[in-house]
């Protein structure tokens, strides 16, 4: 049997290989991995996986390293019969929910789940690459920016359990519409194995829809009444973290999450639907929840500074769905704290044609809500600016900030003991150093 685990991993960084590894060796838009197939194998790498001989060094050569990569990951976990595939996908809480999912699993077997999003062509396979015998679990986090993009990631790990978490607007500057969003999502409804089990979001009536596109048992989530997992009685607690009476089968369980944000709940429920699916019970599905924590980092991180100023770091990612969540969970730590807010925001991307509304709409709404200060940060986020000023905000309210640095500088001048500040970006937007520069200062 293929075997890459433990200290022989399968890597795409040639600064992780580790004595008797595969080394996969891709082309980069800066760097090309072929360049570091000899310092791989003098690191004690078994051999490297490239599309072209490299003179002194074991290669298995092949026309598409990336290809091969996932065809490598499909063989293995079609070696590991008792392992359980439970794959989900949805346009914002995947990470949240992987976490939660494979938290609730580990009790109960080997678990192997991704680090942070290793969601694509690329990190799929290489979670994919962890599973071995010993392997119960396997939860797969599973991203699309392309129609039959699922359908490829399902065939290297066919899903026992399908998970979609809902249809919003990340990547709809690819997809062109939620309409199509949905019909990528649901391709892995599609691919679930037979005698398995689709889980849908009922609160969502795209993903409620991809009931029609499976013969296999299908389970709900959500606060429908009709939902086979549900919660009712939501409350937030001083730190923005809910509580909940969770709803299985006829029983009823009191949960308290320590992840912050109301929107924590659906990922919750979700999470409690996939393990009951494998097998949990309620009374163990309760318990994991109220046990679970925050595994991802820069995604919700709340610390607070010796001098009184919460940070909330949720600069992994964003769209306009989970920036609206992310706002109202702001707003309801600063209410319950009676705490000055403010929403420190920059760009987010793959919006396409929507992109100037999207934002726009997001400024609005901070205003709607009653954030106390605004920062958008950069120029792609100014519109955010621009929509909070149409929307009503007077005064300095609402602020925008060319760059980082001059958010910072502001931030700075401004910030008071008490206050509670969220920074919020895509990733590649650069907020999260903005935030590493507020912790930071604090300690010094």
């Amino acid at each position: 049997m293929i075997r890459a685990t433990g200290d022989a991993a399968v890597v795409i960084d040639s600064r992780k290989v580790t004595p008797g590894g595969l080394f996969v060796a891709l082309p980069g838009e800066n760097v090309d991995g072929h360049d570091f197939v000899p310092a791989v194998t003098e690191a004690g790498a078994t051999a490297s996986l490239t599309t072209r001989p490299i003179e002194g060094s074991p290669c298995i050569v092949v026309a598409d390293a990336q290809a091969a990569l996932g065809e490598l990951a499909r063989l293995v976990i079609s070696q590991l019969p008792e392992l359980v595939v439970i794959g989900l996908t949805g346009s914002q809480g995947k990470t949240s929910t992987k976490d939660l999912i494979a938290q609730l699993l580990k009790p109960y077997g080997e678990t192997v789940a991704p680090v942070g999003s290793f969601n694509n062509e690329l990190g799929h396979p290489l979670t994919a690459l962890q599973a071995d015998l010993n392997t119960r679990f396997l939860v797969a986090e599973m991203g699309a920016r392309h129609v039959g993009d699922i359908t490829y990631l399902s065939r290297i790990t066919p899903p026992k359990v399908g998970l979609v978490l809902n249809v919003g607007y990340s990547h709809i500057g690819e997809f062109g519409s939620q309409d199509a969003i949905a019909v990528a999502k649901g391709e892995l409804i599609e691919a679930v194995l037979p005698g398995g089990t689709a889980v849908l979001n009922a609160d969502d009536p795209r993903v409620a829809a991809m009931a029609s596109r499976t013969q296999q048992t299908v389970k709900t989530f959500g606060e429908a009444p009709d939902s086979d997992v549900r919660a009712s009685g939501i409350k937030l607690d001083a730190g923005g973290r809910p509580g909940f009476t969770l709803h299985i089968d006829g029983t009823e369980h009191q949960v308290q999450l320590q992840l912050v944000g109301e929107h924590q709940v659906s990922n919750a429920l979700a999470a409690a639907a996939a393990v009951l699916a494998v097998g949990l019970t309620p009374e163990q599905v309760a318990e994991g929840l109220n046990a679970a924590t925050t595994v991802s980092k820069w995604r919700m991180e709340v610390t607070e500074r010796a001098d009184g100023v919460t940070v909330i770091n949720d600069a992994y990612n964003a769209n306009p769905d989970s920036v609206k969540a992310a706002l109202k969970a702001l707003v309801a730590i600063g209410r319950t704290r009676r705490a000055r807010t403010w929403a420190v925001l920059g760009e987010m991307r793959e919006l396409g044609d929507t992109a100037m509304q999207e934002h726009d709409a997001v400024g609005r709404l901070a205003v709607r809500l009653d954030v106390n200060r605004l920062v958008a940060v950069t120029p792609a986020a100014r519109p955010i600016h621009l929509g909070a000023s149409l929307e009503g905000s007077w005064g300095n309210e609402s602020a925008y900030a060319e760059t980082i640095d001059e958010a910072l500088d502001l931030l700075r001048k401004e910030l008071q003991p008490g206050d509670v500040v969220l920074v919020k970006a895509s990733r590649a937007a650069g907020l999260e150093r903005l935030a590493a520069a507020l912790l930071e200062e604090a300690s010094q």
